[in-house]
Formats: C-alpha cells, structure tokens, sequence
C-alpha cells in the first residue's frame, strides 16, 4: 500500500465514527484507531509477513488549538492577506536543517515562492515544505522537533 494510500485511510478514520480499521493486503498489515476522547488517530502499524519489524507511531497532538482543517486560531482570522501553510503529510515538523543550525525562517522573514520553510520527517524520510506564495511569515505555529498532523496548519503567512 503506498503512503499517499495510508494518509487517505487515516483522513477517513479522522472525519468519522470509525474507532479503528485494519486492512491486510498481499503480506501486510495496516491497523489505524482513535481514541475516542481525542477524536483522531492514534496508532498506525505497518508490518510485512517476511519482514517483522513494525513502524508505529504515536498519537499525534494537536498544537495551540489549531485542528487540522480548522479556522486560524481566534485573533488571527481578522488579517484577511494571511495565508495558511499546511502539513501535507504526518511527521516531525524541524525549524532547521540540522540541530546546530539556524532555523530556516523566523517570525518577520520575507519568504519567495519555493523557498524552503521548514522539514518535515516521515518514515524516515527529510521532506523540505516550501513555500507556495511570497510574502511575510507572522506567526509559526508548531515547535521545533514536534509531531504535525496531515494538513495541520504551520505557518501563518501575510501576502505580499
């Protein structure tokens, strides 16, 4: 089953009543449940019949309020030039190419259109998000090294 794949299946069992779901296909086994409380996915497993290691990830919080597919946190929907950038895949949200170096943008930065913002890691994997528009970042709204959701709002962005 291919990534793009699993983050479907995890969207469907966000915006539903599903509390779990499990699929085994061609030697693989993927299982997705929720908390009840929380509303949202907690444990993602995948596992190959010839190969037993498993990958899991923990439940992935939401940060300052802000659910994915939600309105911009109270006080910031007034600013309508801002834009929102969006996690387009779950995984560890880093400011900086490296632990010792700079962040790649700071509150107040002038951004370009493709200029990288921020990593994101998944399975192992460093996906450099750049940006889509031109203008200034206002506010970050992740921390460095955090958990992001699928679509979970990053960066709130002022049009130039």
């Amino acid at each position: 089953m291919k990534f793009s794949e699993i983050k479907q299946l995890i969207k469907v069992v966000e915006q539903s009543d599903i509390g779990e779901i499990e699929i085994v296909e061609e030697g693989s086994r993927i299982r997705i449940s929720k908390n009840s409380s929380m509303k949202q996915p907690s444990v993602v497993t995948y596992s190959e019949a010839s190969n037993p290691p498993q990958v899991t990830m923990e439940t992935l919080p939401v940060n300052e309020g802000v659910v994915p597919g939600s309105p911009v946190p109270a006080g910031e929907e007034a600013a309508e030039n801002l834009d929102k950038v969006s996690s387009p895949m779950v995984g560890t949200f880093y400011r900086a190419p490296a632990p010792d170096a700079d962040p790649y943008v700071e509150v107040g930065d002038h951004v370009k259109v493709g200029q990288t913002l921020c990593i994101i890691e998944a399975m192992k994997l460093m996906n450099e998000i750049q940006s889509e528009l031109g203008g200034t970042v206002k506010k970050i709204l992740v921390e460095n090294a955090q958990p992001v959701e699928y679509d979970q709002v990053l960066f709130l962005i002022e049009k130039d």
